[in-house]
């Protein structure tokens, strides 16, 4: 995450917001095309309790004969694509760009196998490796006026460094074979998933498409960069708490006290960690764009913070998501994931007209609405209802809130020091204050942590 934010940061100061703008239109594609391309069997793969190496090898050849197919597709629709919205540079871009899908393919087995095996510092040092690699990268293409190509080369470098790695570290898939009769033994589960995943794939993007035409696509680049920016910390949050929890809990999804106890224990926790690191960012949200990305971005910081806002329930919700893939035979996912979008929907008609602000506000309410659907829905499967969660996650709501109330009622106070000094000042106020709040209330998320503390040193 921090590699990556200082690429972002870095990079944005020599690219436009016209090249981001654009550069979201093609990730709507991309977004939904990779998830056709897994199509929920990777999320099988993990929850079954043995596997087979014919399994393995079919969910490999089918992700590579689907990232194939989508690739000819996506590359023939991008000249209309680029018509549409009257950007030339689409069409350029897109053959290049798209080459993440047949890429992406070769990485999906190998991930699920290193997650069974509860492999995640392998697969962290290897994530943490091809973002070094290719966020320098990027950052030098930046810097001697590639443009956009510099997102690009960024994009396929960090996915064929891990395809790459993946396949050098296990290359056990090679030898097996495929068959159909695996697949459909996968399917009805896989499907499921798929149809929920990809709805909220074309939701949580589409956004963006209209935001380009509507509006324009530099409107679109300070809104996808307060997205991007505000998802550095949510989706590694997300991505580490969905990849951990998963396997994690479809270990104990049969003894109902300990799934119970580890579901809230993941909640007390992820809480306690991003409540004030998102409410941190939107009390320091006009000193951090003004030090680090400069004068032409600063039309994103209104984006930002309300955008920062949705940060503090996505991450909970993955988890309660979790706890329904591992409970639930996959209908019920599918019939929420249509309530879910029927509000979306309504929820889009009505901003999308009114401007990129009123767009982001929608997103951030929906993002409420998705937690707090999926919270309930879980408390069907699990001891930990709706009551119990809030419970479990107010105090480190609380606190959160406190600080950043002083965090706001200090700044009149600092506001003639220069800007990296208020702002470290912040953050060192915010960060102490935290703290000692949470010590000083005794929250019961110290146990988790010193539990865990212990466990690694054994």
């Amino acid at each position: 995450m921090v590699i990556q934010l200082a690429v972002s940061i870095i990079v944005a100061r020599s690219l436009s917001p016209d090249d981001f703008g654009v550069m979201a239109i093609l990730t709507f594609f991309t977004s939904v095309a990779l998830t056709l391309v897994d199509s929920g069997f990777s999320q099988t793969l993990i929850r079954k309790s043995a596997p087979t190496d014919e399994e393995y090898a079919s969910v490999l050849g089918f992700n590579v004969a689907m990232s194939l197919l989508l690739y000819v597709v996506l590359v023939a629709c991008a000249p209309m694509v680029a018509e549409f919205y009257g950007r030339e540079v689409i069409a350029d871009v897109a053959p290049v760009l798209f080459l993440v899908l047949p890429i992406n393919s070769l990485c999906v087995v190998q991930t699920v196998l290193f997650t069974r095996e509860f492999r995640f510092a392998l697969l962290s040092k290897t994530v943490f490796v091809a973002s070094l690699i290719s966020g320098i990268v990027a950052v030098v293409m930046a810097l001697m006026g590639c443009g956009i190509w510099s997102l690009v080369a960024q994009r396929l470098l960090q996915m064929g460094i891990k395809a790459i790695a993946f396949w050098l570290l296990r290359r056990r898939p090679c030898a097996m074979r495929f068959s159909l009769a695996a697949l459909g033994g996968m399917a009805p589960f896989s499907l499921r998933l798929l149809a929920t995943d990809l709805i909220a794939a074309i939701y949580n993007n589409v956004a963006q498409l209209f935001i380009g035409k509507m509006h324009s696509t530099t409107q679109l680049g300070f809104y996808s960069q307060a997205q991007k920016l505000k998802d550095l910390p949510v989706t590694s949050t997300v991505q580490a708490v969905q990849g951990v929890t998963y396997p994690a809990l479809s270990q104990l999804k049969d003894d109902t006290e300990k799934f119970a106890e580890g579901y809230r224990r993941v909640v007390r926790l992820c809480s306690f960690v991003i409540f004030p690191l998102m409410l941190g960012f939107v009390a320091i949200a006009e000193d951090m764009f003004a030090l680090l990305l400069g004068e032409k971005w600063m039309p994103t910081v209104p984006y930002f913070e309300i955008l920062a806002l949705s940060g503090l329930f996505f991450p909970l919700s993955a988890i309660a998501y979790n706890v329904l893939k591992v409970q639930s035979d996959g209908r019920v996912i599918v019939r929420l994931e249509v309530l879910r979008r029927v509000v979306m929907t309504l929820v889009l008609l009505y901003t999308i007209p009114r401007g990129v602000a009123a767009v982001a506000w929608g997103m951030t309410a929906m993002a409420f609405v998705d937690m707090l659907i999926n919270v309930v829905a879980a408390g069907r499967y699990t001891s930990l209802r709706l009551g119990g969660f809030v419970v479990t996650i107010l105090p480190q709501l609380l606190i959160a809130s406190a600080m950043w109330l002083v965090l706001y009622l200090i700044n009149p106070y600092i506001e003639d020091l220069h800007i990296a000094l208020r702002l470290a000042l912040s953050v060192a106020i915010g960060t102490a204050q935290y703290l000692l709040l949470s010590v000083g209330f005794g929250l019961r998320v110290w146990s988790d942590v010193l539990e865990l503390m212990r466990s690694k040193s054994e």
